[in-house]
């Protein structure tokens, strides 16, 4: 015997359920039980940390006189990005972030004021793409890797607003100004700057060195 309750004169009094009574309490019971679950489930799966998608990618590769040169990249698949961080010999770190969904590199030098941009080009995300399927080590063969310089002139009339950038750009660089440069030959009358080297999975490393183009 299935036995329900009834509220009468402010008190709880236990009475026989009908069959079609019995199964619509049942019915209920359940799909609030669903409605729990499914709740549930959203829940949990909104509250999965972002970093579970991030992949995070080590480079050990010798430079030109054989020291060790230690770098990462963080991979997000979702968002379409590979960071870049990029220690020094005096442990300083630059970043370099690559926003694929949006054809952009910027670059953010630890001993400069500034970030600076620039569109990417097919050897870019042929770079790039390699990073996708790697492990988290990385290690590059000194006699086999191909180092080459690209020189990139900052556009001194250029300055972007910050604000008109996407986010992962803002965020990066919300403390500097941002310039745009242009890859390009210097004159051997103008002064590099300074220089970042990028190394990647398909033994290639990149040392992109920065000038300032006349007004």
């Amino acid at each position: 015997m299935v036995r329900c309750w009834k509220r009468s004169e402010n008190r709880l009094e236990e009475e026989e359920c009908t069959p079609h009574k019995a199964f619509w309490v049942g019915l209920s019971a359940s799909l609030l039980l669903v409605i729990l679950a499914l709740g549930l489930m959203g829940h949990f799966g909104r509250s999965q940390p972002h970093s579970q998608s991030l992949q995070t990618v080590r480079f050990t590769v010798p430079d030109q006189i054989g020291a060790l040169i230690n770098q990462s990249a963080v991979v997000d698949q979702q968002n379409e990005l590979v960071t870049f961080s990029v220690t020094s010999p005096i442990n300083r770190t630059s970043t370099v972030l690559f926003d694929i969904k949006h054809s952009l590199i910027c670059y953010k030098p630890i001993d400069q004021e500034s970030c600076f941009l620039r569109k990417m080009e097919e050897s870019d995300y042929a770079n790039v793409n390699s990073l996708l399927h790697e492990s988290s080590q990385v290690q590059l063969s000194g006699n086999e890797t191909l180092r080459q310089t690209e020189f990139l002139g900052v556009l001194a009339a250029s300055q972007v607003n910050v604000s008109s950038l996407e986010e992962p750009l803002q965020a990066l660089c919300q403390d500097r100004s941002v310039h745009w440069t242009r890859r390009t030959e210097p004159g051997k009358q103008r002064l590099v700057y300074f220089c970042i080297d990028i190394c990647f999975p398909s033994n290639i490393c990149v040392s992109v060195c920065f000038y300032y183009l006349p007004e």
